[in-house]
């Protein structure tokens, strides 16, 4: 059993962003780096897998700049066999379809079984790379999974989807397949001493991302904070009865929400 697990670097959550000068992204100057919080979970289901099934390999990639590796490297802290880096510098401007295909060329020749990712990540929140990943190795794929039924694992994997309004989806995917995992579908193991000692003789692969060679289909135009604006507009003059009225009024004419 072979897993593949799709990680990336993203800032942390509690740095103060910045706008950059040419307004295309932020100021990573001197921001502090983490590993995007699905991927996280990603990967413990993988390992997880890995320990149900008692064999198995499971594979890191990670697409982004040299200081991307710390992603990889606590990874391989945590208990991956290998990683391959994809290396692309500005790796910001590349459209999911871009980063998709780049993947796609790295991790072809591995014929994993499995391929996870976080459901999107938290800097561009696009939710695109893994279903168009799994469109590119011609695999199926299911998205929003917050369950996975280890002990189904054999030609087939069942697991469980979020759907809208509250409902939810067990279903069976013959392998090899792609599943994009949600936050807090498990407890994030750590990384051991053990571990971190471990991870320095482990395997990582670079691979130089050739994304000149397909188009984007799509570029950022401009990135930046929103303006806040406050408005207080008082209804009825005091009179509860002939704000209600107002208030439905204007939820009608010019909200439109009724």
């Amino acid at each position: 059993m072979k897993i593949i697990v799709l990680m990336k670097q993203v800032a942390n959550k509690d740095a103060v962003l910045r706008i950059g000068p040419d307004e295309k992204w932020i100021n990573e100057t001197d921001v502090a780096m983490q590993t995007n919080e699905s991927d996280g979970y990603a990967l413990e289901e993988a390992l997880r897998l890995k320990e149900a099934k008692g064999e198995g390999e499971v594979i890191v990639c990670t697409l982004g700049p040299q200081s991307a590796k710390s992603v990889i490297k606590d990874a391989l802290a945590r208990g991956a066999d290998r990683a391959i880096h994809v290396v692309a510098d500005d790796a910001n401007k590349l459209s999911p379809y871009q980063i998709a295909k780049a993947i796609a060329d790295a991790i072809r020749e591995e014929n994993a079984e499995l391929v996870f990712a976080g459901l999107q990540s938290d800097d561009a929140s696009y939710g695109q790379t893994g279903v168009v990943l799994a469109e590119l190795l011609g695999i199926p794929h299911g998205t929003i999974v917050i369950e996975v039924d280890r002990e189904s694992l054999g030609e087939s994997l069942r697991i469980k989807r979020e759907l809208e309004s509250g409902w939810y989806q067990w279903f069976s995917y013959k392998l090899p397949a792609l599943f994009t995992i949600q936050s807090g579908i498990s407890q994030i193991r750590y990384a051991s001493l053990k571990g971190i000692m471990a991870a320095k003789k482990k395997e990582i692969r670079e691979v130089t991302a050739a994304v000149e060679a397909f188009a984007a289909g799509q570029t950022i135009s401009k990135v930046y904070m929103p303006l806040k604006t406050k408005q207080t507009q008082m209804l009825g003059n005091g009179d509860a009865k002939a704000g209600a009225v107002e208030l439905v009024e204007k939820l009608k004419t010019e909200v439109r929400a009724i």
